[in-house]
């Protein structure tokens, strides 16, 4: 079974006996850039009002949808390498381009606007998640390798850009290798998880929006493939991580309740909630998007408190 429960509570987050659901294969492939061949399927993002999930193709520049009775079809193309996806508090998509090392948003009318490009008159390294806040600021990870591009940045860090998009302001720089992020329900905790170290940060969040702490709440290794990368909490505060098997669960202080087992050496790259009640939790791997019904619904994209 695809459920490897840890802790007896494992079963009020997911039926022992759920079975993950596979809904497209094919995805991923060989990037132009550094002719990697690898780069996988990316930042899932459900689209409620429509009822489809997108996500991220890195290595063929595609922006992709998945629709129930539908399948699969190309949203995008030529998408800069796009890679993590969200929605800000209007309902459009802010993207991470590795291609540009830059964030953009999407407009309704299709035009792209510039979120931050630089810090400090530095191009950033190579932006990979990003997450918005109920205050309309956008909050994305920078790790500093690798260096597919010449690097001007010395260091990987976490960015605000307020909502307005006039200031950009370093957040921390504590996470050696930061990649996915998500605020809890009520947004005064930031988990950023590290990559590279295999562990997940907790900052404490401030009313001016400056971040403090970083505590390590777990780390997420066992001998399997996989590693901390997307990231999403439930209603009830609780942590998904991809990491090694799959998918782990664990709870706000960083307990391993359980882990969704993908098998066959399936490497998950990212998560998403959604299906209308926000109880499908989407996952990305490096060729295939699958999904699973949890008890806890997600918390919504877009997040309004």
């Amino acid at each position: 079974m695809p459920i490897e429960p840890v802790s007896p509570e494992c079963s009020r987050f997911v039926s022992l006996d759920e079975e993950v659901q596979w809904l497209a294969d094919g995805v991923g492939g060989k990037s132009t850039i550094a002719a990697i061949p690898w780069w996988p399927s990316e930042g899932p993002v459900w689209i409620q009002e429509s009822g489809y999930l997108c996500f991220s193709d890195i290595g063929k520049s595609q922006r992709m949808k998945w629709a129930p009775g539908e399948g699969l079809s190309v949203l995008a193309t030529n998408t800069n390498q796009a890679n993590g996806m969200t929605r800000d508090l209007e309902g459009r998509l802010v993207i991470c381009e590795h291609q540009t090392q830059r964030v953009v948003r999407i407009e309704r009318d299709g035009s792209t606007t510039i979120v931050a490009d630089r810090f400090e008159g530095k191009h950033f390294n190579r932006p990979n998640d990003v997450v918005v806040k109920s205050d309309g600021s956008i909050w994305f990870t920078d790790p500093l390798i690798p260096p597919f591009y010449p690097v001007e940045m010395e260091w990987a860090g976490v960015y605000r850009v307020s909502p307005d998009l006039k200031t950009v302001t370093l957040a921390t720089k504590a996470v050696h290798g930061p990649n996915g992020l998500c605020f809890s329900p009520s947004e005064q905790i930031l988990y950023v998880n590290d990559s590279r170290l295999q562990h997940i940060h907790a900052f404490d969040v401030h009313a001016d929006g400056s971040i403090t702490g970083g505590r390590i709440i777990c780390h997420l290794k066992d001998e399997r493939l996989g590693k901390p990368d997307g990231m999403k909490c439930d209603l009830d505060g609780n942590i998904y991580c991809t990491g090694p098997g799959g998918v782990w669960i664990l709870s706000p202080n960083g307990q391993h309740i359980g882990t969704i087992s993908l098998g066959g050496g399936r490497h998950a790259t990212n998560i998403g909630w959604g299906g209308g009640d926000w109880k499908t939790l989407f996952i990305t791997c490096y060729h295939e998007i699958a999904c699973i019904r949890m008890k806890i619904p997600g918390v919504p994209v877009p997040r309004r408190i």
